[in-house]
């Protein structure tokens, strides 16, 4: 199998799952280097191929039209962010992504695509397991989430549980 045949079939792959699939059991499936299928993922993303990276792997990015979109502000400390996740997951929201604004490269957006408490903590382990730290500690916990939710009234309870929780951010 060539490279272009490679990329198809990883492409293919991606698509037919409705999990998202790591680099490294792609890497294994194909017999090639998880570096290889990273930059297989970068040439695909090029060519239009919609294939975005969420902590668990990458998955298929389909359109939709049916759900409400919004973006929230919010800011919490660190020992937070489960309380501020499984808020919003447990209320039938998703979390879509995180955004910060950093003072040099601007807009930095990481994409989460937590759809509920499993995801949540799939999500917790990996952040453990790396050692990693959530953006939001680089602007002071001061952070955007696009939340998803299927109607107004289940985004209106999602706003009013993080205000009760003194989550959301509303300075005038």
């Amino acid at each position: 199998m060539n490279s272009q045949q490679r990329r198809s079939a990883i492409f293919q792959l991606i698509q037919q799952e409705s999990q998202p699939i790591s680099a490294s059991v792609l890497a294994k499936q194909f017999h090639v280097s998880r570096q290889i299928i990273v930059g297989d993922i970068a040439l695909l993303r090029a060519q239009g191929c919609r294939i975005i990276a969420t902590p668990r792997g990458y998955q298929y990015e389909e359109e939709k039209q049916a759900d409400h979109l919004k973006t929230i502000a919010v800011c919490h400390h660190p020992e937070d962010l489960p309380d501020e996740i499984y808020t919003i997951v447990d209320l039938g929201g998703a979390l879509v992504d995180v955004i910060v604004e950093h003072p040099i490269y601007g807009e930095l957006r990481g994409l989460l695509h937590i759809y509920s408490r499993y995801d949540a903590d799939q999500f917790f382990e990996k952040v453990r397991n790396e050692k990693a730290r959530p953006l939001a500690e680089l602007t002071n916990g001061i952070h955007l989430h696009t939340i998803q939710t299927h109607d107004e009234a289940g985004y209106q309870r999602i706003l009013q549980a993080l205000r009760e929780k003194g989550f959301l951010y509303e300075k005038l």
